[in-house]
């Protein structure tokens, strides 16, 4: 799964990353680090990871920044400033969560920073989702100007499978252009700049509702729906098999509500798989 990430951040044009090692996020820039159009480092903290990655990103680089779930914490005063601010260059958060706590002080999801920062949310359930999917973020970024949290947990961060591989296009770096109304977050500049985001969430709510990030897997019976996302799409799989009905979500902040309600009425019963907290079930 990291390693799918580290190609997929290539393959998308990625130019700039940055992380702080931490267990299950480690491999991606151990991955990034091999690649040489990828000017990839090692910060002193999870905060100034992001604070590299998004002044990348405000200079034309389409940039990553990666760490485990509680680095998130330490990152979270950036995080919420560029929720506001947007970007220029595509960016991406990775979020490596860890549900068990196999190697963490605590089981946090961090989905909800993705509400708290008004951040677009995408979820994979596999090495290829991983690949693809970091692909997509990077476009979702700027498409809709918003930097993009990927949420990934140990079992697929640790997964290994086949994954189909493509050369990187040619991304050329966007230009930067000095504007201290959109990245200066001065008490001033940020009512406008939240004003925005609340209207460009309302968008990318749109865009989920339709796009082939988030799908339905109709059963031949409709007794049963499943709504879930991440990694849990896949223990569903195993227990379900086709004798249910399945909403697999991968873009899930803003929630794709529309898509929701149009599954929900059209089953019997619902169940919500998720791991961590009920992100998805609270919607």
């Amino acid at each position: 799964g990291n390693e799918a990430i580290a190609r997929g951040a290539w393959e998308a044009g990625c130019s700039f990353a940055a992380a702080y090692p931490g267990t299950p996020s480690t491999e991606i820039i151990e991955n990034l680090s091999v690649i040489k159009e990828v000017s990839s480092r090692w910060a002193n903290n999870e905060k100034t990871a992001l604070d590299m990655a998004i002044g990348a990103s405000i200079g034309g680089l389409r940039s990553l920044a990666a760490m485990k779930h509680v680095g998130l914490n330490v990152a979270a005063d950036p995080l919420c400033a560029v929720g506001y601010t947007g970007v220029n260059a595509g960016l991406v958060v990775v979020t490596a969560d860890d549900p068990g706590c196999h190697s963490s002080q605590n089981e946090q999801d961090n989905r909800l920073y993705a509400r708290l920062a008004k951040l677009a949310l995408v979820e994979p359930s596999d090495s290829q989702e991983c690949k693809d999917f970091v692909k997509a973020a990077f476009e979702i970024s700027e498409r809709f100007d918003i930097p993009v949290l990927f949420r990934v947990t140990t079992r697929i961060c640790h997964s290994k499978g086949l994954v189909a591989l493509e050369q990187p296009g040619e991304i050329p770096v966007k230009p930067y252009q000095r504007n201290t109304k959109k990245y200066c977050m001065l008490p001033a500049m940020a009512r406008v700049r939240h004003a925005f985001r609340e209207e460009s969430l309302k968008e990318l709510e749109d865009y989920a509702n339709s796009c082939p990030l988030n799908k339905i897997e109709w059963a031949g019976d409709r007794k049963l729906g499943i709504v879930t996302s991440g990694i849990s799409y896949q223990y569903a799989k195993e227990v379900f098999g086709d004798s249910a009905s399945i909403l697999k979500l991968a873009l899930t902040n803003p929630m794709p509500r529309a898509l929701i309600t149009e599954f929900c009425s059209a089953v019997d019963k619902i169940y919500v798989i998720e791991e961590g907290e009920p992100f998805i079930e609270n919607t």
